[in-house]
This record gives structure tokens, sequence and C-alpha cells, in this order.
């Protein structure tokens, strides 16, 4: 909702006398709860629905978090717009602000998501990594009830909703590699609806749409998604992009670790240089027994 209303706040200030609906569109993502993203499939868990809404001109245009867009979308639909990146770093929220290194041996982590949980458990090996699921409010509230020590969370959701005060640690975003996109918003149009296409076009960054394009890259080519501990960031200074990327196996002991570098225009091409590179270094064996274990 607040992603929702950002968007219609910057349309709104930018385009005089536009007034735009909020319409709220619950996804299968939002209304199971109670199974860990990694075992209900994860090809639109959080759009497939909103994007049928759109498809039929139910709706004008779609705000998604940038992570949970497939990397496939749709015919006939389209990214009108890539919001300016909030930091896409992972941060931990813990008892006491303890840090990660803090924690006691065998301490109790909560986290929904495969790519934390094995670079957690890379880090720290002896971690009890136990799936949570919820909006930002909900995982709090949880984890405060919880006997847990620790839980970790993407940075922009807490400082979205003015909750950086609970953040304990953050991990730089090359060193704890983020989820492809995580920290922008993007807003999904229909492809033949120039009229619409010409109102978000403003809210669209140039930088932050090549980093994600890089990183989506990644993403795209090792077919990767909630299922699979797989992570990307693009980082744009001036004209040049650097990108790490990051394929795991699930218990964190194999984590293998790739980076590219290039001009801000070879965003695609430098993402399929450190999927490759990935791929070479022994991720596609990793993927193979990930899939082989699912099925």
């Amino acid at each position: 909702m607040w992603q929702a209303e950002w968007v219609k706040g910057e349309l709104e200030g930018s385009h005089e006398g536009l007034a735009v609906e909020l319409r709220v569109i619950q996804t299968k993502g939002d209304k199971i709860l109670d199974q860990a993203l990694s075992k209900i499939g994860d090809k639109g868990l959080f759009t497939k629905e909103i994007e049928g809404q759109l498809l039929k001109g139910v709706i004008d245009l779609a705000v998604h978090s940038y992570k949970d867009l497939p990397t496939e979308q749709p015919r006939g639909l389209v990214i009108g717009a890539t919001s300016v990146r909030e930091d896409a770093a992972d941060v931990l929220v813990s008892k006491g602000g303890r840090k990660l290194e803090e924690l006691a041996e065998g301490a109790k982590v909560f986290t929904g998501s495969l790519r934390r949980r094995a670079q957690l458990l890379h880090w720290r090996g002896d971690l009890e990594v136990c799936d949570i699921r919820g909006n930002v409010q909900t995982r709090l509230r949880k984890f405060d009830e919880s006997g847990a020590a620790g839980m970790v969370m993407a940075w922009a959701g807490l400082k979205r909703l003015g909750l950086e005060e609970r953040v304990a640690e953050r991990w730089a975003p090359r060193r704890f590699v983020p989820a492809c996109g995580q920290g922008a918003l993007a807003v999904e149009i229909r492809e033949d609806d120039a009229a619409v296409g010409e109102l978000v076009i403003g809210l669209n960054d140039v930088e932050s749409a090549g980093a994600i394009r890089a990183e989506r890259r990644v993403l795209a080519r090792l077919e990767g998604g909630c299922q699979v501990p797989i992570g990307a960031y693009a980082e744009v200074v001036g004209e040049r992009m650097e990108l790490v990327g990051l394929v795991s196996d699930l218990a964190g002991k194999n984590l293998i670790r790739a980076e590219g570098a290039g001009s801000l225009g070879q965003a695609v091409e430098i993402g399929e240089q450190v999927a490759e590179e990935l791929l070479d270094r022994g991720g596609e064996e990793i993927l193979a027994e990930i899939r082989r274990f699912k099925v």
C-alpha cells in the first residue's frame, strides 16, 4: 500500500488535475501465509492476479516490488517505469540490538527467503534459520512475540514505514547479496496504452532501470525465483556499472559469487557474463541438484 500510495502521489503531483484511484487486489502470495514461499511455487506469486486485471482493462497500471516480478511478463504488458531505488541492503532486526556475530550459538533467526537463509548459514552454520511470512508489520509482531534472536529483512521496507530504529545491523549489498530488483518499484502498464505510458515515464530512473536490467538478466539466465538461492546487485557510478551475482546450495555450504563490470548501456551483456561465470564455477550443478530435490 505504501508503494501504491507513493506512485499515486508522484503522478498526481506531476500532472495537474489527474486523480488516481487505488484498487487493492490480493494475490496468491498475499493469501497463503502458512507456507514458505519456496514451497508454493514462484511464478507470479505476488503479480499474476494483478496482471490479469491489468490485461482486462480493469486497472490502468500496476505497482510491484521489482523483486517479486517474474523475469517473463505476460504478452501485452511492459514496464512503464522503474522508480529511484531505495537502499537495496538486507538488515538484521534482533533482540537487544545484537549484531549477527553477537548472537548466541544455535540462535534462531527468521527469514522467508532461501537466498537469505543460504547466506546466513554460509556465515554462521550453527544458526537455526526458520521461515516467516507476512507483511513488514506482521513479521515484526511475530518476531517480537517469538523466542527468535534475530530476523533478516529488507532495509527498504523498514525505511518506507519509518521503522529504521528496528535495524541492528545493515549488510553492504556487495557482501550480503540482495534479491534482484530489491528496493525498487516496477510500474507495469499495457504495451499499447500510450496515454498511460506518457503519464508514468516521468517516474522512471535510468540508472536504477539499468542496474535492475543487469540483475534480472542473471536471474533469467539461471532460471531462478523463490525456490532457488540466487542474488544479484548492480551499482552504477557515473557511466560505469559493477555487478555481483550469487548462487548457493540450500545449506549455504557451496556458495558461488561472480562479478562483472562495464558501461550502463551494457547492462544485459554484463548480466549474461556474470550468469555464465556462476554456471561455469559450479552453479549448473547446484541448480540441477536443487531442482532434483524439489521434484
